[in-house]
């Protein structure tokens, strides 16, 4: 019965079916797995002597008088109703509702909820209530009554009515959780939970149904993770060893000392990399804490032992910069670097096309391959790839980073360090990176200066232009951001174009502006980058396609127009596109309108330049959905767990690494591997 079409039953008509069909639900199963999103307490019954005016009240009577009638000055129809009890009357009132008259008759048995206030005469009047003739089960009053996410067509009253009969199904669902692991937490068994969250007995049984689903959700992902870790794990990768004097001699011809936090995950690699299983490693790090140069260290114990290595980034004008970055790493060495992108094809600065591009690389003559999705083709293959470095991880789907476990000609797989500057906070990183290894590096390196954010009121603008005048006839270089492409109106937020218009005609009309947005074809992009780079542009006016950007040393302004429209983690990531070089960098945090928190939220932005605070801070705030975004950072959806629940995350973690350890395989869990294959195709993770 469970996977029974919604359209094959005869109880929901075509109108409602189309409505459910908007909230994703097909079958009985869905249908049951939706849970409410709230929750109204119409549990408590009291005499009708004791309603409490300005409060939901829930009473219990007789109708001893109901009519209709219409106003004079409106037109509209009321039905007033008069419910009786031993201890006294209560007046009732609905708009628009004529057909109440017939179905609440007078002698009939109803339960009433809903808010009682004064009306005009002084009496008291319960206003439109929810209703509900007498039953020993209450469906939608006299008890904790659930609250769904609807649609047009569709009302929480009838989800419940239609609902309520197909929960006697929830026992043909298995419970895949082990006996054992029930006992521990006490946990709900699964039917009761799913019965208890759309119709809970009271406010306790609703938080175990809760804890239940939430936990055999997080449960699952972990599971799901640390077998896909598992099987990862039993794969065969080049064993690497350390060279300890090569480190040495690298680092010791760096301009700069390497941080703490950056000689720690160099460590944590190079021992992965001793192993003949292949590493799966995320190295998180806040904007401009020097994840590059952590990775051309590696890079160089890697190609000095005869192995290939390929860097992934998400655009081409990355990998053009880190194109340039490692020719200037690996300068004393005599490694073939190549650039394979869309449009670009070069081997150590000179030119060449695909074909020969290819061959060199199957052939093993090229030792670091730098590019972007292009490398990701079946033409693409290397003779001796040991390690993969994929930049902004989450730009790249499961698929595609699947398919550098078969680049290799071999039959062994390159090792995996993936990179992110997106600061995320471990606990989120363990529910979202649950099969990888985690490098965090949060310290700056020394000689930075720290960037100096301002909050800047619209009186104050005319003054900042001035300084900012100031910066650009001194030689430094200027990044815009603003919210959105089109003008809203309604939102008043910047437009990005209207906001290009003004700072070249009224603001910097001496000044030589360019432009950057999403609708703007690759070339044109590039373009605008190239331009700005090459210094031929002073102000660069963008959206936040820039949050993932280049590094510009001489950009030493970041100037940021409807400021309180972006979450704290998107604006540190625009402020990291400054700040780069020697020289003193500022932050500028434009706003017309600002309200109380959104003030807060922003003065916070400028007394603190840790990444990772301000995400723990964003996240408290907005939940991981709204500051990741689900679909751009690889966030499962879930529906009743919390991906930023500490102990939640470490208990479920704890009990599937448990069993993933004995059972690899689960083979002695077929539920499991059932429910497993279920969740993946449900859930969202990319």
């Amino acid at each position: 019965m469970l996977d029974t079409l919604l359209t094959d039953l005869r109880k929901i008509d075509k109108r409602h079916r189309d409505a459910l069909k908007r909230l994703g639900l097909f079958t009985v199963r869905d249908f049951i797995f939706y849970f409410p999103v709230d929750y109204e307490d119409f549990s408590t019954i009291i005499p009708i002597n004791m309603v409490k005016p300005g409060e939901v009240n829930t009473v219990q009577g007789i109708i001893s008088e109901i009519y209709n009638e219409q106003t004079q000055r409106q037109r509209m129809m009321l039905t007033k109703a008069t419910l009786e009890d031993k201890t006294g009357s209560l007046e009732s009132v609905w708009f628009r509702q004529p057909y109440l008259e017939k179905f609440l008759k007078t002698g009939s048995y109803v339960t009433l909820s809903g808010k009682v206030e004064y009306n005009r005469g002084r009496d008291l009047q319960m206003t439109s209530p929810v209703y509900e003739k007498y039953r020993p089960e209450a469906l939608h009053t006299g008890r904790i009554a659930p609250v769904y996410s609807l649609t047009a067509g569709i009302t929480s009253k009838w989800l419940r009515f239609v609902l309520k009969p197909y929960l006697k199904h929830v026992t043909e669902l298995e419970e895949f959780l082990p006996q054992a692991c029930l006992k521990r937490h006490r946990l709900l068994a699964r039917n009761e939970a799913l019965k208890q969250i759309h119709f809970p007995d009271s406010q306790q049984s609703l938080a175990q149904a809760k804890y239940r689903l939430g936990f055999e959700e997080m449960f699952l992902l972990q599971a799901m993770k640390l077998q896909k870790r598992s099987v990862f794990k039993q794969a065969r990768s080049y064993s690497l060893k350390f060279d300890k004097k090569l480190a040495q001699k690298f680092v010791k011809k760096l301009p700069f000392t390497l941080t703490d936090d950056q000689k720690k995950a160099s460590w944590q690699v190079f021992q992965n990399l001793e192993q003949n299983k292949p590493m799966n490693r995320l190295l998180e790090g806040d904007v401009g804490s020097g994840k590059t140069v952590v990775t051309a260290l590696i890079l160089n114990q890697v190609l000095k032992q005869g192995y290939q290595g390929v860097f992934l980034a998400p655009t081409e004008i990355l990998a053009t910069q880190h194109y340039q970055s490692f020719l200037k790493f690996f300068a004393d060495n005599n490694f073939n670097i190549a650039l394979f992108t869309r449009t670009q094809r070069f081997v150590d600065k000179k030119e060449i096309s695909t074909n020969k591009l290819l061959k060199k690389i199957k052939d093993g003559e090229i030792d670091l391959i730098i590019g972007t999705h292009t490398l990701l083709s079946e033409k693409v293959k290397t003779k001796k790839l040991a390690l993969a470095i994929i930049d902004e991880q989450h730009r790249f789907g499961v698929k595609q980073r699947a398919t550098l476990k078969t680049i290799n000609t071999g039959n062994k797989i390159p090792h995996f360090l993936s990179m992110t500057a997106t600061p995320i906070p471990r606990t989120l990183a363990l529910s979202i990176f649950g099969d990888l290894d985690l490098s965090v590096i949060k310290e700056m390196p020394k000689n930075r200066k720290p960037i100096k954010t301002s909050l800047v009121a619209p009186f104050d603008r005319e003054e900042t232009y001035d300084f900012i005048r100031q910066r650009i006839n001194k030689g430094d270089q200027v990044f815009v951001v603003c919210p959105l492409i089109e003008e809203s109106d309604t939102l008043g937020v910047k437009s990005v174009k209207e906001e290009y218009k003004k700072l070249n005609q009224q603001v910097f009309p001496e000044i030589k502006i360019g432009l950057l947005h999403g609708k703007l074809k690759k070339e044109q992009k590039e373009k605008a980058m190239q331009n700005f780079l090459a210094k031929k542009t002073k102000i660069l006016v963008s959206t936040s396609v820039i949050e993932v950007g280049v590094d510009i040393p001489n950009a030493t302004i970041m100037m940021i127009e409807g400021s309180e429209r972006f979450g704290l983690s998107q604006l540190h990531q625009f402020r990291g596109r400054v700040g780069r070089g020697q020289k003193q960098s500022y932050c500028y945090l434009f706003t017309d309108s600002l309200g109380e928190k959104s003030y807060n939220r922003l003065k916070t932005m400028e007394n603190c330049l840790d990444g990772f605070q301000l995400a723990q801070h964003d996240l408290e705030i907005r939940g991981p959905g709204e500051v990741y975004g689900i679909r751009q950072s690889g966030l499962p959806d879930l529906k009743m767990a919390s991906l930023t629940d500490a102990e939640l995350v470490a208990v479920a973690r704890e009990e599937a690494l448990e069993l993933v350890t004995k059972d690899p395989d689960f083979r002695e869990h077929p539920q499991l591997k059932n429910e497993l294959l279920r969740f993946e195709k449900t859930v969202h993770f990319e």
